[in-house]
């Protein structure tokens, strides 16, 4: 007979204890299947482990499910070894017998006892509440109910703690049964200020108010500059701040809380205030009422209670173990995420992994640092940086402090004595450069850079951080993706022994960048890096599809006349078997390179599929899937009878306005139908496309100038008139900026310009190469003193060169400090004509402003074109919002997107899409495929089974593009793609759902289409979510998935038809009303509008969600 299987008990089914049991799992798929040990989970709620770290988004949507760590499937997939036991509280142990006894009065034996019993709100003597009914739940009864023999009075409604999902349901029902005006919060941790922030925004408290009893706010994180910095920002937002205030009593009336006191009555400093509602979060406790029972544990009741533990975890017990919370390693209770996190995996790893015994894991000191964002404000702290303040130094560390009130941004770095090694630190208000600076703590290396250099907040230094510091010169243990727990050694292992290339194949290799992609700027710098040292460089091809620079394409297509994308990708695509051509990179950079040199129509036939979004319906998509409308105003001038027109077509279409920064108005909200006969009529009024869509020149700014001010040296209202009128429309590998002052106090902003101006009594200054935005430059003096016939000269040269050398969406700004030489380099090209091309620049130039033409010109007289802009290509006529419009300050804009996206009613996963193998199609693939429908279903989806419903006309879809089809009440998306096979179809048809459902817009079918390793794929066009046509899986986020259908084409007809249920079947699945953002998205309940198809979609359960890099999340 085979040994009996090892039984391993887990109590707690907290986030800890679900981390344990997935890593024990783990660590165990190797063994043989009588050797993997069994495992029974007891959690006390009724809910599995879910998510303490986004407990405050539950008020978002209400939905226990979205908080789940793991999805039912996961039990059910692991259930041969893992048992799950929700609800069934543990309430002694027998330690002799290796038993524990349920509240039930079950008994369970274990070879091996884990406790995972986390922690209980701490609960200060408060006269008027009785601590033992307040924590009923954790301390109570088998009922959870307390047996406290205190007065009614002692028990007041009203007052909450906050930590599980029952006290928060809790709350919201106790709001809404009582008009709560007034609410305060006793404790100001992080979740103190979470409640507060949950009292405002979701219970809706008018006077909201968080009660401390030390000097300043998050004691345990920020030192008391920094917290006293986080109470003004607090209180700047409406909030009160009470400091040095311990609550004495909360005083009842007909059984409801209404006074809070601080302070002994009538002692000085003592208050009280007028209250509906109490929530206490004055911190946590580690749970180890259950430990004591064994009898045989060592307590740390000598540094605040827990399990006392070894550094593998081990107790007193030989037989039972303890992680998170409830243990007390070398004195310390960890209440963070981070370190729980490695107990659990440490023990884990111990428990089941044979070379253990010889070599096992340890825990060492935890790190506790941590990044949050606490109503808007950043704040963290990393290291050791707990130098006492009126203590600047010591014998072994020195800090530095930044302190700007104004922006609400407080810094202090502890480092060591000699200031070669950065200790520690806080920031208040700007923690951009946390990352970088946690890493440099972690590492022994000394610093290459000055300490003060480190100092000021990257808002300070242009948007960057952490000047001079790089991960290469940081230790090989150095965490660089915190999400997946990935080293430095561990990426330049990859690229050096495993011949990863690409950032893509780290991830794929390490985990890397995969889930929140936050470190992939420093795994493209350890890449480049690590290929050097291997003497190699990196791949910098525009992408898969083409193996060169945008720069060498650029010279391609201009040396060989190449006209088209499919020309160019015959001649000099990559040598894959793939049947599907490009992709949203090279697509819309190609598109852009065509523009540059022959400057044809982008929205002609050819060009139109190659468009990203924006340059496909001439306007920038918005929130719902929007357009706004920028018109043309040259230099910014305009005259009264133009801003009459654009007020009457603003009411006419009822259109949000606002003067833009470039000296013009932008119209919001603009249907992607309407857009034609808006233009139509604001053609009729003079206008033209002011080019706010597209990588090309958007405004030339100008101040009055020599016109009307007395200080204007220069007309420079006219001269920026005319280099706007000059370059519009130049299509370049990124916007295109410009400004003209007209003397030197510099209005018009010209030094924060791709190209600006500064007139002088010599004659104009001409700086080139500044932007604004994230990371803004000043721009670089290029010229001095020259007349206007020179500017032009020199403009025509520098934007040309610019256009022909750029990288792919690279502003001049980037582009210049990348440029070898620099500026002195960019001077002896464009003004003294080393490379003796002026003549040819000059000559381009003048070929795109001498065939320019208004795109919207061209659009609204020619009614084919018009026809790309019917919201459904099957029903023209019909049109429908994709979101809520809301009347704001006499305007209507879209309902704002939930402050948390699982707010979002989501659209069930599908069960059975019909799909194809995942392996990349190859021409011979396809050409073995029927010609005229896409992948056969596998099974039947709908109860009421579906047939073919007949749609629209094949050549009504242009090559390589998408449209959208109504059904019902449901949008779905119809895509065709040419393929490259020599023989069998020229194209393919794919059909999904329209709606994204990463923030539910109804935009897919305006997205790119292409290829991504052999396999259809289309982007969605407002955050650029990949998801492949054949499968509905997005390449980016598994927690996302499109319904797709079975197409099929008539060759005799040209009619092409979908495979569909009944309209009333799918709309119960896809209808646009169910998931359009609404004002009252915040108070949606998927709970009241479940869709149930099939019994693998009634869960609707969330994939385990992963941190952000570098940020360290609390448990509570």
């Amino acid at each position: 007979m085979a040994p009996a299987r090892e039984k391993i008990v887990v109590v707690g089914h907290g986030m800890t204890g679900q981390r344990f049991v997935e890593k024990l799992v783990e660590h165990s798929a190797g063994l043989d299947a009588e050797q993997r040990p069994e495992i029974v989970v007891f959690g006390e709620e009724s809910q599995p482990a879910y998510d303490r770290v986004k407990l405050t988004s539950y008020f978002e949507h209400m939905d226990p499910m979205r908080l789940h760590l793991q999805q039912r499937e996961w039990y059910d997939d692991n259930k041969s070894q893992v048992t799950l036991r929700s609800g069934d509280r543990v309430v002694a142990i027998d330690s002799a017998k290796r038993v524990i006894k349920t509240r039930e009065g079950d008994e369970l034996g274990y070879d091996k006892l884990v406790l995972a019993t986390g922690s209980v709100p701490f609960a200060p003597p408060i006269e008027g509440v009785c601590k033992d009914h307040l924590l009923a739940q954790f301390y109570g009864g088998s009922d959870g109910v307390s047996s406290c023999a205190c007065e009614p009075e002692a028990h007041p409604k009203g007052v909450f703690v906050y930590r599980t999902i029952d006290d928060l349901d809790a709350m919201v029902k106790y709001s809404k049964e009582h008009k709560i005006k007034a609410a305060a919060v006793i404790g100001g941790g992080l979740l103190g200020l979470e409640a507060m922030r949950v009292c405002s925004e979701h219970l809706g408290v008018e006077d909201v108010r968080v009660l401390d009893s030390s000097p300043h706010l998050m004691r345990r994180q920020l030192d008391g500059k920094g917290g006293r910095q986080l109470i003004r920002t607090i209180e700047s937002m409406g909030y009160k701040v009470h400091t040095r205030a311990r609550t004495s009593r909360i005083e009842a009336e007909d059984g409801l809380c209404k006074k809070l006191y601080v302070g002994k009555a009538g002692a000085e400093g003592s208050f009280d205030i007028d209250v509906d509602m109490v929530i206490l979060s004055a911190g946590i406790r580690p749970r180890d009422e259950l430990a004591r029972t064994a009898g045989t544990l060592t307590m740390a009741d000598a540094t605040g209670g827990g399990i006392q533990v070894d550094d593998h975890m081990a107790t007193s017990d030989p037989h039972i173990f303890a992680v998170g919370e409830c243990a007390s390693h070398n004195g310390m209770c960890y209440g963070l995420v981070g370190p729980c996190y490695d107990m659990a995996a440490v023990l884990a790893y111990n428990l089941v992994n044979p070379s253990a015994k010889e070599e096992p894991k340890t825990f060492s000191i935890g790190d506790v640092s941590t990044k949050l964002k606490l109503m808007g404000v950043d704040v963290a702290s990393f290291g050791d940086y707990s130098i006492e303040e009126d203590k600047e130094n010591d014998d072994n560390a020195l800090s530095l402090v930044f302190q700007d009130p104004l922006a609400g941004i407080y810094r202090k770095l502890t480092f060591t004595a000699d200031g070669k090694n950065l200790r520690g630190g806080i920031l208040v208000g700007d923690a951009e450069d946390y990352g970088t600076l946690s890493m440099l703590a972690k590492s022994t290396k000394p610093l290459k850079v000055s300490p003060t250099s480190l100092l000021p907040p990257p808002s300070a230094n242009g948007g960057s951080g952490g000047a001079g510091v790089s991960i290469v010169d940081m230790d090989d243990d150095a965490q660089v993706c915190s999400c997946n727990d990935v080293s430095k050694g561990a990426i330049c292992a990859a690229v050096r022994d495993q011949g990863c290339e690409t950032v893509g194949a780290i991830g794929g290799c390490t985990k890397a960048g995969i889930s929140c992609g936050g470190c992939k700027p420093l795994l493209q710098e350890l890449l480049v890096d690590e290929m050097g040292k291997l003497g190699k460089t990196v791949d910098k091809s525009l992408c898969e599809h083409f193996r060169f620079t945008r720069q060498e394409l650029f010279h391609i297509v201009q040396i060989n006349k190449i006209k088209s994308f499919n020309e160019l990708f015959e001649s000099h695509g990559s040598d894959t078997a793939s049947v599907y051509r490009g992709c949203e990179i090279c697509r819309p950079a190609v598109a852009s390179i065509l523009a540059s040199l022959w400057n044809e129509l982008v929205i002609s036939k050819d060009n139109a599929p190659l468009q990203d979004t924006n340059d496909r319906f001439l306007g920038n998509i918005q929130r719902g899937g929007s357009y706004s409308v920028v018109p043309r105003v040259p230099g910014g001038e305009i005259t009264p009878a133009k801003i009459i027109a654009l007020g009457e077509i603003a009411q006419r279409y009822g259109l949000y306005s606002k003067i833009t920064g470039g000296q013009r108005i932008d119209l919001f909200g603009a249907e992607r139908h309407q857009l034609p006969q808006i233009w139509e009529d604001l053609v009729n009024a003079g206008f033209e496309s002011g080019h706010a869509y597209g990588k090309a020149l958007r405004t030339v700014k100008s101040c009055v100038g020599s016109t009307w001010c007395r200080f204007g040296m220069r007309d420079s209202v006219g001269f920026a008139i005319e280099l706007e009128e000059r370059y519009r429309g130049i299509r370049s590998p990124h916007k295109l900026k410009g400004g003209v002052s007209g003397c030197i106090r510099e209005c018009a902003e010209a030094q924060s310009k791709d190209f600006g101006l500064i007139a002088t009594e010599q004659g104009y200054n001409l700086y080139v190469c500044g932007n604004g935005g994230s990371k803004p430059r000043h721009a670089t003096l290029l010229a001095s003193g020259i007349d206007e016939e020179t500017c032009r000269r020199y403009l025509d040269r520098f934007l040309m060169f610019y256009i022909r050398t750029a990288d792919k969406l690279q502003r001049t700004a980037r582009w210049l400090e990348a440029l070898e030489g620099g500026i002195d380099y960019l001077k002896e090209v464009v003004v003294n004509d080393k490379l003796g091309i002026a003549e040819e620049l000059e000559a381009q130039m003048a070929h795109l402003i001498y065939t320019y033409k208004c795109e919207w010109k061209e659009i609204v007289t020619d009614p084919e074109r018009r026809k790309m802009f019917a919201q459904y290509a099957n029903e023209p006529s019909k049109s429908e919002r994709g979101i809520e419009f809301i009347k704001q300050r006499g305007q209507q804009r879209p309902a704002d997107w939930p402050k948390n996206w699982d707010a979002l009613p989501h659209v069930p996963k599908p069960s059975n899409n019909p799909v194809i193998a995942l392996e990349p199609e190859t021409e011979e693939s396809i050409e073995s495929k029927d010609p005229s429908s896409s992948p056969m279903m596998s099974s039947q989806r709908f109860p009421g089974g579906e047939t073919w419903v007949d749609m629209m006309h094949v050549d009504d879809v242009l090559m390589d593009s998408g449209v959208t089809l109504r059904y019902g009440k449901s949008e779905l998306a119809l895509f065709k793609l040419a393929t490259s096979a020599k023989t069998g179809p020229k194209f393919r048809l794919f059909a999904t759902q329209n709606m994204c459902p990463h923030r539910n817009s109804f935009v897919l079918s305006s997205g790119l289409v292409g290829d991504a390793g052999g396999l259809p794929k289309v982007a969605c066009p407002i955050h650029k979510k990949r998801y492949i046509l054949t499968t509905g899986k997005c390449l980016d986020d598994e927690n996302y998935e499109l319904w797709t259908f079975r197409t099929r084409l008539d060759p005799s007809t040209g009619r092409v038809s979908l495979l569909l249920p009944s309209e009333a079947d799918l709309d119960e699945i896809l209808a646009s009303e169910k998931y359009r953002v609404t004002s009252a998205m915040k108070d949606y309940n998927p709970a009241e509008h479940t869709i149930e198809v099939e019994t693998s979609l009634a869960d609707g359960g969330e994939a385990k969600s992963t941190a952000c890099c570098g940020d360290s999340k609390l448990e509570w």
